[in-house]
């Protein structure tokens, strides 16, 4: 795209100069110097190219493998393992160097491969422009690439077409576009070359402007030619795309909380130290002396395998949610949904299948109830009244068949699917579902003309040859049928049509549009003959039969209910955001279970920001919202403290799905704009999947919490030990190289199989996490407090009663070996925060088990093996010597689960 054709910006007030659709399609042409009879010339096509640029959408530039690869490097505890590393080499320890820069770099491999593997499986997804497009120059037709298009072309369009850039319609022939895409609305638009009227200032919404076309929308029916208004990003779509080029992804809560541990982590470490600096200079230590233990205390304060755990086990949980139907893109977003307060769901296609669906018929007296959802013609027709299956609505369907032009069809993957317009193809598969074959149909009663539909006369009407007479059959509008018959089908036969019976018929209408239903009538009438002229023809249809009533909709999924439900007990509020009509909104709304009020784009246009703030909490339903609406709306729940999770498949979704903490994106009907900016796309289109990554989330941050937990209590242990030895005058319990292995492969292997950890039962009915709650929070402080304590008397005293004893070779290998064992218990501990260990959930987790025995066996051989016993400083122990070493170990357990016990008694009074 040229430097000269900046995005122009989506606009929030009316535009200083009318917009295409308010002006007639000759003025549209003269402003832009075309004759549509002709289309542009060749030379004039070059130069408006070199001025308005390609018809492309600007693409964000993919950042170098190698600043991704550094920017796993970013966070505050990465760098606080940075300075232990350059610290330990200061003093020439290079064993404890190279041991931390290894696991940071396994830490920064980890989290680049995911993230570059989540990339791959987005590169085919790229794409938004059609390939190639039909258009009209120098008075000829000719294919061209769709990117070479310019303002002022002349784009030749018919049935299944999409379309290429913003146009302005100069000839519809019966068009229909289906904009669900852009503006959420399930329905196909009609679209005539009539210029939209407009009170002066007035912002005339997308949806309603029915001259236009829109990149990226398709024709399901009709035929039309379209004068280029707008291409590359200044088209809508092109608005929507610098949305998203220039927001930002927010920080995730497990981000925030990570930074603010990384902070307390490190006051916490230059506080021991200089508490152990003081204490040792008082007591006489020399420099060299103290640099060492403080080494020793440094690496003890800075967790080492905290960010090789937590990469490993965010890796883990994406790929159970990639096996569950959920790709995540960040590897930081994988918890994210576990904190969510709110779901902020586009409707047409997420809520509901995006697959027109005929629910309902009225006809003969009865109505008949359509079981089934979208294009599988699988389901029965059953009467509302007696409950019973019914075989006679072949009266009404056969001539909706005859009077339509789809046909069903296997979509992707051999998925039913229909060709032509939807709403003609839920009758299709309506009528499948009632024994009817259309193709047969239509082949037995072929059709000898057609009146197509218009969207000024509202209806359609085709002709049949039946037994020498010629039938007529139409469909359309039930207001303008009605009207035009003379005679309705009854439970007693053709009846003249009376003024009851219109009264009866205008009720039956007006319960299925408050249903969310759109309404069709189909009526026949037999002629001898019939005009070939359209108008003619249009003016003879009086006196018809009424024949009955269909109710169609875009129907909910199946799961989607359930899942709303199951997101209520969790805590979490569902909204729908849509750009579809209130009435239907708040009808699907009703039928999925969510609450609260209904407010249009046209409402929130005259809300400031800080009065939608204050109604977002009570609003269920936002219907007929812009882009721009759907990012307020998530910015006003963000404001109120809220972590947001928005889904969406259509381009007018993508800039919501940025801002929001968690965009969710569907994988099957998503546009490829939606999955760019998604940070999780879901494969089935399954909105159960977003509960599955719900319960997910939550089961990975309360892993989380617990080898947060399990590691840095271990840390305070070891600082507590060093204080209290230095206070008591004894000598450091541990070296520096027994602390690593301490926090690398004692903490390492439990650690990791805790971030493994199944959750626990009933945990996505908890409410979620409050958005500032913190991982350190005041009691997991007093908690980890607590068990470092324990850990320290114990080791101390161990230490002090061996060295007494046996020597200090003993005393310190005793004194090492029982603070390795302490964490075994601590790992239990660590497992359940609330409640007791002992429970049936105590064996679920293989991997722990597996890991304490390996772990146990290493120590083992540190302690009884020579070669290994030189380089950590160790001798070897009787059998005796280990009983006591795991007798006292056991302590920080006891002491946790006497503290439970009383916490639990002093409850229940």
């Amino acid at each position: 795209m040229s430097e000269s054709a900046p995005p122009r910006p989506i606009a929030t007030e009316p535009a200083t100069e009318p917009g295409p659709h308010l002006l007639a399609a000759d003025a549209v042409a003269a402003t832009l110097a075309v004759d549509p009879a002709r289309g542009l010339p060749a030379a004039e096509v070059d130069r408006r190219r070199d001025e308005h640029g390609e018809n492309r959408l600007a693409e964000q530039p993919r950042r170098p493998a190698l600043l991704r690869f550094l920017d796993q490097f970013r966070s505050l505890l990465i760098l606080l393992l940075l300075g232990a590393a350059l610290l330990a080499g200061a003093i020439g320890d290079l064993k404890d160097t190279v041991v931390i820069l290894v696991v940071l770099l396994v830490n920064a491999t980890i989290g680049f491969v995911q993230e570059n593997k989540a990339e791959r499986s987005l590169e085919a997804l790229r794409d938004m422009l059609v390939p190639t497009a039909r258009v009209r120059r120098d008075g000829a037709a000719r294919v061209v690439d769709a990117a070479e298009l310019v303002p002022g072309d002349v784009v030749l369009l018919e049935a299944g077409d999409r379309v290429p850039a913003d146009g302005r319609l100069v000839v519809a022939n019966s068009v229909e576009v289906d904009e669900s895409a852009l503006t959420g609305e399930s329905q196909p638009v009609p679209k005539d070359t009539a210029r939209v009227d407009a009170g002066p200032g007035e912002r005339v919404p997308l949806g309603d402007r029915s001259n236009m076309v829109y990149m990226n929308t398709s024709l399901t029916r009709g035929r039309a030619e379209v004068v280029v208004t707008s291409t590359g990003m200044r088209t809508e779509v092109g608005a929507i795309a610098e949305l998203l080029r220039s927001g930002t992804d927010p920080q995730t809560p497990l981000q925030v909380q990570l930074d603010s541990l990384g902070k307390r982590i490190a006051f916490i470490g230059c506080a021991a130290i200089a508490a152990y600096a003081t204490i040792a200079l008082a007591r006489g230590e020399s420099v060299g002396e103290l640099a060492l233990s403080a080494v020793a205390l440094a690496v003890a304060t800075v967790p080492e395998g905290l960010p090789a755990v937590l990469a490993l086990t965010l890796a883990l949980g994406v790929a159970r949610m990639a096996r569950r139907g959920a790709i995540v893109k960040r590897l930081a977003s994988v918890e994210t949904l576990g904190a969510a307060t709110v779901v902020c769901s586009d409707k047409t296609g997420t809520l509901t299948l995006n697959q027109m669906t005929v629910r309902a018929l009225v006809y003969a007296g009865r109505r008949v109830r359509v079981e089934g959802e979208g294009y599988r013609p699988a389901g029965a027709l059953v009467d509302e009244v007696s409950g019973e299956p019914v075989d006679d609505a072949g009266m009404l369907l056969e001539p909706l068949v005859l009077c339509s032009d789809a046909g069903l069809a296997p979509g992707p993957d051999d998925r039913p699917g229909i060709v032509g317009d939807p709403t003609e193809g839920a009758l299709v598969v309506a009528a499948a579902k009632a024994g009817i074959d259309a193709a047969a149909l239509r082949t037995a009663r072929p059709r000898t003309g057609e009146l197509p539909f218009d969207s000024a006369r509202k209806f359609m009407a085709t002709v049949h040859d039946e037994g020498g007479r010629t039938r007529v059959v139409v469909k359309g509008a039930p207001d303008v049928l009605l009207a035009r018959s003379s005679s309705v089908l009854t439970a007693d036969g053709v009846r003249p049509v009376d003024g009851a019976e219109r009264d009866r018929l205008a009720a039956e209408v007006s319960a299925l549009a408050s249903q969310g239903l759109r309404v069709l009538a189909a009526a026949t009438t037999l002629a001898d003959d019939v005009p070939a002229d359209g108008d003619e023809l249009t003016a003879r249809l009086t006196g018809l039969t009424l024949l009955g009533l269909v109710g169609i909709a875009d129907p909910p999924r199946p799961q989607a209910a359930e899942a709303i439900a199951v997101a209520a007990r969790a805590g979490v509020a569902v909204k729908m955001i849509t750009g579809d009509h209130r009435d239907t909104a708040a009808a699907i709304a009703r039928e999925l279970g969510i609450r609260g009020e209904v407010v249009t784009g046209e409402e929130l246009d005259r809300m400031s920001p800080e009065q939608l703030s204050d109604r977002v909490e009570d609003v269920g339903v936002f219907a007929r919202v812009a882009p721009e609406h759907k990012v307020a709306i998530v910015s006003a729940l963000t404001a109120r403290g809220h972590v947001v999770a928005m889904t969406g498949d259509g381009v007018n979704d993508a800039a919501a799905l940025r801002s929001a903490h968690m965009g969710v994106a569907m994988g099957i009907t998503g546009t490829e704009v939606t999955k760019e900016a998604g940070d999780m796309i879901l494969t089935d289109d399954d909105i159960a999947t977003i509960v599955d990554s719900v319960r997910e989330g939550r089961a990975i941050y309360d892993n989380v919490v617990k080898f947060v937990r399990f590691q840095l209590s271990t840390n305070m242990g070891a600082i507590l030990s060093f204080l209290g030895a230095s206070v008591a005058g004894l000598a450091a319990p541990l070296t520096a190289i027994q602390v690593l292995w301490v926090n690398i492969i004692m903490d390492g292997p439990p650690a990791m199989a805790l971030g493994v950890d199944p959750a626990r039962p009933g945990r996505v009915d908890d409410p979620p996490r409050r958005p500032q709650e913190r991982i350190l929070n005041r009691t997991r402080v007093l908690r980890m407090a607590r068990a470092g304590a324990v850990m320290a008397t114990g080791t101390l005293t161990v230490l002090a009663v061996a060295t007494a004893q046996a020597g200090a070779a003993v005393g310190g290998t005793m004194a090492f070996t029982t603070f390795v064992l302490f964490q075994f218990f601590n790992a239990l501990n660590a497992r359940a925060e609330e409640g007791t260990v002992f429970t049936a959930h105590l064996f679920t987790n293989r991997w722990l088990w597996t890991s304490f025995v390996v772990v146990v066996l290493l120590q083992v051989l540190v302690v009884q093996l020579p070669p290994l016993q030189e380089l950590f400083d160790t001798t070897s122990l009787t059998a005796g010597q280990w009983a006591v070493c795991a007798a006292v170990a056991t302590s920080v357990l006891l002491v946790e689960e006497t503290v439970k016990l009383a916490r639990s008694r002093r409850a229940r009074r």
